[in-house]
């Protein structure tokens, strides 16, 4: 008997025999896709969620407030006036030192530097920019300098450990899940962080890697990765950045070698700056909103 070509394929959760028109199968392919998106963010909230109740916890008892609602309506305050993610201001609060009892400042020594300069961004003023921004042109640039269309940046997390995925391009939903936190040493990005040196690796034979982290990555057609640490001035990793290559192995040239080490040392610079700059100013302002009568 002949093969049925309309027959429905088990894996392809659009298939259904062709019953459906094509312009249906794309408003569910759209349907699929935005479900994913929204299981991703949820369990972003639900990975972040501890961190901000053990802020709200820190807060209520500091400063004598009435509820753990009012220490969070205060942190999205803070959050918002100084363009800074309620998950990062909540990290802060939990790790930073506890203020002086009735000091007016949380920092009163702090000495403030002005912010690295970033050649990748002309034009711009740095103390102005959102870390949204540094971070989207910081990954678009390296992957223009190595000609590649898959790659992805993440962030030392201050408050789980480990590394926190903040931007990708070109990978897939599985991969985002995955590698939402890499919160152990099998990976190369991993090893780039705690080495503070570029890692280049062909992923198929790369002993570093734990088994599910090799074929997650495989699957996405990866085949070699080069994992640049993000260095601040402190000589700390505060990210990495990787660019995914479908193979073969070979290194990169001198001049991509440079550029992309220039690149993540004014990041990492900038991104360290930011932390105890920009956070701490909403760690002040957080400081006198709790502080003040009511």
């Amino acid at each position: 008997m002949a093969e049925n070509p309309a027959r429905h394929d088990e894996n392809d959760p659009t298939s259904s025999g062709g019953a459906l028109h094509p312009s249906e199968r794309d408003d569910l392919r759209r349907e699929i896709e935005r479900l994913r998106r929204e299981v991703r963010e949820l369990r972003g909230k639900a990975r972040s969620h501890p961190l901000i109740s053990q802020a709200q916890g820190i807060l209520q008892e500091r400063y004598r407030l009435p509820d753990a609602d009012v220490a969070f309506l205060l942190m999205r305050g803070s959050s918002q006036r100084h363009n800074v993610k309620l998950r990062s201001l909540a990290a802060a609060v939990v790790s930073a030192p506890r203020p002086e009892a009735g000091a007016q400042q949380w920092f009163p020594r702090r000495a403030r530097r002005p912010s690295p300069t970033l050649r990748f961004l002309p034009g711009t003023r740095p103390d102005r920019l959102h870390r949204s921004t540094v971070l989207r042109t910081v990954l678009a640039s390296a992957l223009a300098v190595t000609d590649t269309e898959m790659g992805n940046l993440q962030l030392v997390d201050q408050g789980l450990g480990g590394l926190r995925l903040e931007e990708q391009r070109g990978f897939s939903a599985e991969f985002l899940d995955f590698f939402a936190l890499v919160d152990d040493k099998r990976t190369t990005c991993a090893l780039a962080a705690e080495r503070g040196v570029r890692v280049t690796s062909e992923i198929a034979t790369e002993p570093v890697f734990s088994e599910p982290a090799r074929e997650v990555i495989l699957a996405t057609g990866s085949r070699v990765a080069h994992s640049v640490p993000m260095m601040g001035g402190s000589g700390h990793c505060v990210g990495v950045f990787s660019l995914h290559q479908p193979g073969p192995l070979r290194d990169l040239t001198d001049s991509q070698a440079r550029q992309l080490e220039g690149i993540a040392a004014q990041a990492g610079r900038w991104l360290e700056w930011h932390q105890r700059t920009v956070v701490l100013d909403a760690l002040e302002d957080l400081h006198r909103e709790a502080s003040a009568p009511r």
